[in-house]
Order: structure tokens, then C-alpha cells, then sequence
């Protein structure tokens, strides 16, 4: 079992920046990829950016030159620097990680931008 605690979240003016942080604990052999989806109001749940365990990293066009994924794979942590941020980032961000092609979901995590 592995359990996904993610954190950094809060109430942020447009133009400003949030760090999320993602910690993953438990039965962790290996971590594959790992992402960050984000779900506001009356939307689906969508792909934000997503790294492999070899730091290969896509985003959503959207977010693309605005925000940053890393990881640290010896903490099993994954991050998303987020700049710039504009109200439509506003939504609940959740971490994803796959182990043993086994997805694993964080509780989620709430960014508010104010305008």
C-alpha cells in the first residue's frame, strides 16, 4: 500500500506563486511516473505536468512555461513550482503516482487565485 500526502497549498493573489509538494510512504519498491492532475468546480480531473523516474517531464499546455515539475527520488517526492498564477489555476490539485503500473492518488490539496 502506498499513501500519497501532498501539501504547499493556500490562497494566492494572480501573479503570485505556490510550491506543492507530494510524499509518498509505504510498500514503495519503485515509483514510475508521477504527476500532478488538477479538478475545479463542474470540470473533470485533468493532467497538469507529468515526470518519469528519469526526470522526462510534459505539461499541459495551459501551464506550460508557468509551472515546473521535479522530483527527488530518494525522498519519493514529487513538486510543482507554480508562477504566475492566474484565477482559472484555481482548482484542487492532486498527486499521482504510479507503482508497479498501480495508481496511487494524494487527498488533494486546494489553490485558490485571487483576481
Amino acid at each position: 500500500q502506498v499513501q500519497l500526502v501532498e501539501s504547499g497549498g493556500g490562497l494566492v493573489q494572480a501573479g503570485g506563486s505556490l510550491r506543492l509538494s507530494c510524499a509518498a510512504s509505504g510498500t514503495i519498491f519503485s515509483i514510475n511516473d508521477m504527476a500532478w492532475y488538477r479538478q475545479a468546480p463542474g470540470n473533470e480531473r485533468e493532467l497538469v505536468a507529468r515526470i518519469t523516474r528519469g526526470a522526462t517531464t510534459n505539461y499541459a499546455d495551459s501551464v506550460k512555461g508557468r509551472f515546473t515539475i521535479s522530483r527527488d527520488n530518494a525522498k519519493n517526492t514529487v513538486y510543482l513550482q507554480m508562477n504566475n498564477l492566474k484565477p482559472e489555476d484555481t482548482a484542487v490539485y492532486y498527486c499521482n503516482a504510479n507503482v508497479l503500473r498501480i495508481g496511487y492518488w494524494g487527498q488533494g490539496t486546494q489553490v485558490t487565485v485571487s483576481s
